[in-house]
């Protein structure tokens, strides 16, 4: 008898190790070997010893002292970032669940009843006074998993949780990239306002000259006029910029999520106080993308939708169960516990599916599922290529850019001089002096917004590489 309980056993802890589930195959990277090449895509300023893609994290990459600040604040008080840790915490309980379901459930379970049955029932005289007490301890309906389903349940469980942790990261790599950006903004909206206060002054004094000039009788009232526009336009850009920084501030506040306002000793004064990022080696696409955690995320999901596949085929299958009991029982509770009131029950069931038309649809719905994330991985890896792409273009052109640009404030603060001189000798009217005035302040605005887009571009390539902790 022990010998027979010793193969039973044996057959059933074999077989609960059995996985009918497919074997899980990586899609292949739909990219290029290689990144884009082409005038705008220029590597040479890829210095040697630049920071590896792969060895990202924030700390190391972004060099602003006062910015490590602010981020570090941020990634301890954000509330969506706080949201993402609590959806991978449920998503890591559910796991748990699951992964219990291969485990029996024991129970003791304690009862008693007591009644009368009529005289009636069995047809004698008077009635009966039944008494019955059990205590029990055993296995309720235990699942025993022959060929895989419930271990298949399990892992889409696990790789649900795996996703939700991916996505955490990938939400924390945004927040560092949105304060980054925010930050930077604040810093070219209050550079432009420094450039918008100098011009007035500039302005106010321009001015106050040829106002004396008209009292003279050099200039006209027409001249006089114009530098009115001049000072006013000024006084409005003032007035934008400083509704602009204010926002910006705002925007930096809710992200970083604090009570008090961010301390002013950690805002940047313009884009010339800011230490720029690390410099970056972008290795190859599939090396790196990859391992960015949107992906990661995907091909999770993918896993995920591969074993609710599995799952949805063992359904097929047969489905055994098991019940067991050991424990007493007496008609007395006094004598619940005496020798001869001992009980056990054993009681396999075995459920074969004969027919169920949702069976077959919910197997057809799993396949459909996973060809779904499938595309949808391949689609998430061909969107951050395309990412990096348009990132390295800018990183290709940008500096160009800012050299021209600073080219051409050179060359309208020289026409301004020039204009300037000529004016004040009588050779020209002051209408020049003005056009040279607006030409050389919209060229000082668009220099501040080509170094923006450098620094911000720079902040982007971190975290469409992927990022770090």
């Amino acid at each position: 008898m022990f010998k027979n309980l010793l193969l039973l056993t044996s057959i059933i802890v074999v077989l609960h190790g059995c996985s009918l589930a497919p074997r899980y195959e990586k899609p292949l990277a739909p990219i290029s070997a290689e990144w884009p090449a082409g005038a705008a895509y220029d590597f040479s300023r890829i210095v040697a010893g630049a920071m590896e893609a792969l060895d990202l994290a924030w700390r190391n990459f972004f060099q602003d002292e006062r910015l490590h600040q602010v981020i570090a604040l941020a990634l301890d008080n954000n509330r969506d970032l706080r949201i993402a840790g609590l959806n991978v915490q449920k998503a890591r309980a559910m796991y748990g669940i699951q992964r219990a379901e291969l485990l029996p459930t024991v129970d003791a379970i304690a009862g008693g009843t007591k009644g009368r049955i009529s005289s009636s029932a069995f047809g004698g005289d008077g009635g009966v006074n039944i008494e019955q007490y059990s205590v029990n301890f055993g296995i309720s309906s235990w699942e025993l998993d022959f060929f895989g389903r419930l271990r298949s349940l399990k892992d889409r469980a696990l790789e649900e949780y795996l996703a939700t942790e991916e996505a955490r990261r990938s939400a924390q790599i945004a927040l560092v990239f949105e304060i980054a950006n925010a930050y930077l903004n604040l810093a070219a909206d209050r550079e432009n306002l420094n450039l918008a206060k100098t011009t007035f002054e500039t302005q106010k004094h321009a001015y106050d000259l040829i106002q004396k000039r008209v009292q003279s009788g050099i200039s006209n009232e027409l001249d006089l006029q114009w530098a009115q526009i001049q000072v006013d336009s000024a006084r409005v850009n003032i007035s934008r910029y400083s509704q602009l920084t204010a926002q910006d501030e705002n925007a930096l506040h809710l992200l970083v999520g604090t009570s008090s306002p961010i301390p002013q000793e950690l805002l940047p004064e313009d884009l010339g106080s800011v230490t720029p990022p690390q410099v970056i080696s972008t290795g190859l696409p599939s090396e790196v993308l990859l391992n960015r955690p949107d992906i990661l995320a995907a091909e999770h999901r993918l896993k995920a939708a591969h074993a609710n596949v599995a799952a949805a085929r063992v359904a097929f299958f047969p489905r055994i169960a098991l019940t067991t009991a050991l424990g007493t029982a007496s008609g007395d509770l006094m004598d619940l516990f005496s020798k001869g009131t001992e009980t056990w029950s054993f009681a396999p069931q075995l459920i074969m599916p004969i027919f169920d038309s949702r069976l077959w649809s919910a197997f057809e719905a799993s396949k459909t599922e996973k060809e779904i994330m499938v595309v949808q991985y391949e689609k998430a890896i061909q969107t951050a290529f395309r990412e990096v792409a348009d990132t390295l273009a800018v990183q290709g052109t940008v500096d160009e850019q800012i050299s021209a640009q600073q080219s051409l404030v050179d060359a309208n603060a020289r026409s301004y001089q020039l204009s300037e001189t000529r004016y004040t000798g009588g050779v020209d009217s002051y209408l020049s002096v003005l056009d040279a005035q607006r030409s050389l302040y919209a060229a000082q605005q668009q220099l501040v917004t080509f170094r923006l887009i450098k620094f911000v571009n720079q902040a982007r390539l971190y975290a469409v590489l992927g990022g770090g902790s």
